[in-house]
């Protein structure tokens, strides 16, 4: 047995343990629960669960798929996401060996982990936690550093492109959101804008890091967001200023005036997304222990997409970079689009948010994304 063929084997046993404990993911943190305390115990009878009773997919199977104290029933989700984890890091482990790109493989595993939860939990209470999201941002931002000293070994991002695809895909999701939620307005106002950091102080880094660059335009939202702060309720910038701004911007952009229409479009989307992710973390720090996203979405105002997307798009970026999260966005719409002209040719409602299929996107991104990218770049003759 050669060294790469053990490391795959020892991948999927791990993803068998780490399946287990996603389970536990899924089930607490939507509940604002600690994902420690107490020990795993059936969520029916309380009862806690012994060794036995934690072998993954075993012990369900030898069960029968229920409790062995109050013989409730117990969901096929579990062995499904234990039997889908270890699948899912066996594959990473051949396609990404260890030995090769080092730390990049585990960081791989860990993106599959968060995008599993996330799925789950969207597809269970559409949201996706902060709790999820943010922190895989920053482990995404701290593997593109390992990446770097590794030398960023099998196309993985190292720090810098890290940062940059985190920002960038934060900034595109979001930018969708805001100039879909002002389409489905009719470009009227936001009836309760966020103090003293929301949406407003997001359309403001788009319009100043499109002249400005990034991290002015980050600067800048920090500065509209300082001045709520200072003036005790929330100062408006409208969006007929900052959108429309941007719109009228990128037209001059096109036409040769500024830094030139791509890196006016760049710098928008990654003040915007940085902004975004400073927004999610104040929200987050603020609401810690509410429901997911709580504070973070505005109910009575029309969106395009939700904002956990927006920082799981993040997350995404930072472990893929760029250019696989731009695949992984392509993948994810087309397969939207797809399963939503299904659903109502069947006549169903379509319930299942964009989360999901960004996970699907990504992971066709993280399986195919390098070939995919160097036959468009070859078509381009680059």
């Amino acid at each position: 047995m050669t060294p790469d063929v053990f490391l795959v084997i020892v991948a999927a046993l791990l993803g068998l343990l780490v399946g287990s404990f996603s389970n536990v993911l899924i089930w607490r943190l939507p509940r604002g629960e600690s994902i420690a305390f107490p020990p795993s115990h059936c969520p029916n009878c309380d009862h806690r669960l012994g060794v036995p009773d934690l072998v993954p997919v075993l012990s369900w199977v030898s069960l029968g798929g229920r409790c062995r104290y109050c013989r409730a029933p117990i969901k096929a989700r579990y062995p499904v996401v234990e039997l889908l984890t270890g699948l899912g890091y066996g594959v990473i482990a051949a396609l990404f060996p260890p030995l090769l790109v080092g730390w990049g493989a585990l960081g791989l595993m860990a993106l599959f982990t968060v995008l599993l939860v996330g799925s789950a939990i969207d597809l269970d209470t559409y949201t996706i936690p902060d709790e999820l999201t943010l922190p895989g941002t920053a482990l995404g931002i701290l593997f593109g550093f390992l990446n770097g000293r590794a030398g960023a070994a099998g196309g993985l991002p190292d720090l810098a492109g890290a940062v940059q695809g985190a920002v960038l895909g934060a900034g595109l999701v979001v930018a969708i959101n805001q100039f879909g939620s002002w389409v489905l307005r009719r470009f009227r106002e936001r009836s309760y804008p966020e103090s003293p950091i929301g949406y407003q102080q997001i359309s403001l880094a788009l319009l100043a890091g499109a002249w400005l660059g990034p991290w002015w335009g980050l600067g800048a939202a920090l500065l509209s967001a300082a001045v709520n702060v200072a003036a005790r309720r929330v100062v408006r910038v409208p969006e007929l200023l900052t959108l429309g701004g941007l719109l009228f911007s990128v037209v001059l952009g096109s036409a040769g005036y500024g830094p030139g229409m791509i890196l006016m479009v760049q710098g928008a989307l990654a003040a915007a997304g940085a902004t975004s992710l400073v927004a999610g973390v104040y929200w987050w720090l603020k609401y810690r222990g509410h429901s997911a996203d709580e504070g973070a979405d505005e109910p009575a105002d029309a969106s395009a997409m939700g904002f956990g997307d927006v920082k799981l798009a993040a997350v995404i970026g930072a472990f893929l970079g760029w250019e696989r999260l731009l695949l992984t966005l392509v993948v994810a719409v087309f397969a939207g689009a797809l399963f939503g002209v299904t659903q109502l040719a069947m006549k169903r409602e379509n319930r299942v948010k964009f989360g999901p299929f960004l996970a699907l996107g990504a992971l066709v991104a993280l399986i195919w994304g390098a070939q995919i990218i160097e036959g468009y770049r070859g078509s381009l003759g680059l």
